[in-house]
């Protein structure tokens, strides 16, 4: 049932990345044609900042998921209700904080882009993107962790993809009859209102979780703990564009935010096809089953290793000449950064390789134990973007964030390797050399490849990208597969199993 259920979500989460990198890349174009770069620029800094208010969510999210796990497999409904009820009492709390937040922004925002915007143009926008970040935390929150911990991020998925069509679709046409950034953005935020609705909806009729059962006076254990450890993320995710935008201007972050969607759109795909899989870590660490465990993460991370370095791969190829192609015709700033689109794609890469070891320590846990780590992520971001932005703009941003990453990233290695899978970190440093390797390989042919086929266009950048992958597909599974054959046949038999229906792999295997 675990691997049934993994598998599903996987194929949803695959379909929801794919619809949210086409509907990600069609609207900012259309934003960029119709309103300029500096209107795409304000409206990508406005949505970071509004994110910061996310480290209160990050950090006592993946602590209820965590608690939940073992409840859920013991059916206990008193200890559900129990966690939901101060989760939910929580996060509408945030919510009025972050009602607070939004107030701060409406006065000291528009004074902080240099006044290239009139001051009603800039607060009213902030009120109207606002709106479905409020609705998230006031209603939604705690059901989609329900869901998540539950094992159905399909559910989620389904929502996201139909709500997320919906305002491309809506976009598509108001750009073309209504010149009007507001009213895009307005009908946007009320759209996406729906998908907290929803959740709560679909978690209340389904389970009839009564919540008034719940302990007034009941605490989450871990609770804080999990602050810290989430704040590297969203510093990860907002600070470059904030210091461009308290340091730089409009037009640079508009340069970011185009590259970033590539990259996120990649980090997303990744986590679709990797994405759920804590919850069956979690399982299994509730359970006790400490040996399946083991088995199970060693396929996952082999599984992991092969998509990342395929991807990632490619995308060092490719990101610069999809970025000519897709903002071709535009002409008020250049997006041609070859350097800065190597360091984000690396700073993306470290980053992606922790996330097997995330995944297993957040399952365990395991928040308190790493939580300084967090903190060193975080100053060091802020400390090296600030200092080297002056000199060197998007490249000295792009500088911070992959010395932030690359260490906290060596932490969790070394911690989940040590504390919870008790195996040598050897074990991952010998999968990190077949992988640079791999990588360094794809990246010589394709470049070589490169240099006799010219890419103008979308349909002989697909044929390019075909090529690539295919490279970076076989190159990566022969140099896996000739050190770790076992493991492979161990993934085989493990999804003939899924797929017939039978939901535990062999411990022998």
């Amino acid at each position: 049932m675990r691997s049934k259920k993994a598998l599903k979500n996987m194929i949803f989460s695959i379909i929801h990345q794919i619809v949210n990198i086409v509907c990600g890349f069609i609207v900012p174009k259309l934003i960029i044609s119709h309103f300029g770069s500096s209107i795409n620029g304000l409206t990508s800094s406005i949505a970071q900042f509004l994110g910061y208010i996310t480290l209160l969510e990050s950090g006592f999210g993946p602590v209820i998921k965590s608690t939940l796990y073992k409840p859920i497999a013991q059916k206990d409904k008193k200890q559900i209700a129990n966690i939901l009820k101060t989760s939910e009492q929580f996060f509408k709390r945030i919510a009025y904080i972050f009602l607070i937040y939004i107030i701060i922004l409406f006065f000291a925002y528009p004074t902080i882009i240099n006044n290239e915007f009139s001051f009603i143009f800039t607060a009213s926008l902030i009120l109207i993107i606002s709106v479905s970040t409020f609705a998230e935390y006031f209603f939604g929150i705690t059901y989609r962790l329900f869901i998540n911990a539950n094992q159905e991020n399909y559910v989620v998925s389904i929502i996201r993809i139909l709500t997320r069509i919906a305002n491309t679709v809506m976009i598509i046409i108001l750009v073309r009859y209504y010149h009007s950034i507001h009213l895009i953005k307005l009908l946007s935020a009320t759209i996406f209102v729906l998908r907290p609705i929803a959740q709560n909806i679909y978690v209340k009729r389904k389970y009839k979780i009564d919540l008034s059962i719940a302990d007034k006076d009941y605490k989450i254990p871990n609770k804080w703990d999990g602050l810290a450890q989430h704040i590297a993320a969203v510093i990860h995710s907002n600070t470059d564009i904030t210091v461009l935008t308290l340091l730089s201007n409009l037009l640079e972050v508009s340069v970011y935010s185009v590259y970033y969607l590539v990259v996120n759109g990649i980090k997303k795909i990744i986590t679709a096809l990797t994405g759920g899989i804590d919850a069956s870590f979690g399982d299994m660490i509730a359970k006790n089953e400490i040996k399946n465990l083991n088995i199970k993460f060693r396929y996952y991370e082999l599984f992991y290793y092969l998509i990342i370095t395929i991807i990632y791969s490619c995308t060092f190829i490719l990101i610069v000449p999809f970025i000519k192609i897709y903002m071709s015709g535009v002409t008020d700033v250049n997006y041609i950064r070859p350097l800065f689109a190597f360091l984000l794609v690396l700073a993306e890469f470290v980053c992606a390789i922790r996330q097997p070891y995330i995944s297993i320590t957040y399952a365990a846990g395991k928040f308190k134990e790493t939580m300084k780590g967090a903190w060193v992520e975080a100053i060091l971001n802020i400390v090296i973007s600030v200092c080297l932005v002056f000199k060197f703009g998007l490249i000295g941003v792009a500088i911070g964030t992959l010395v932030a990453m690359l260490i906290r990233t060596i932490e969790f290695i070394l911690y989940s390797s040590k504390n919870i899978l008790h195996r040598s970190v050897f074990e991952v440093i010998k999968r990190n050399i077949i992988m640079a390797s791999a990588l360094l390989i794809t990246y010589l042919f394709g470049s070589i490849f490169l240099k006799y086929y010219e890419i103008n266009n979308y349909f002989n950048f697909i044929i390019a990208g075909l090529v690539i992958v295919s490279i970076a597909f076989v190159i990566s599974i022969i140099l896996n597969y000739i050190f770790y054959k076992q493991d492979f046949g161990g993934i085989k038999i493990m999804l003939k199993r899924i797929t017939k229906g039978k939901s535990k792999v062999s411990e022998e295997v």
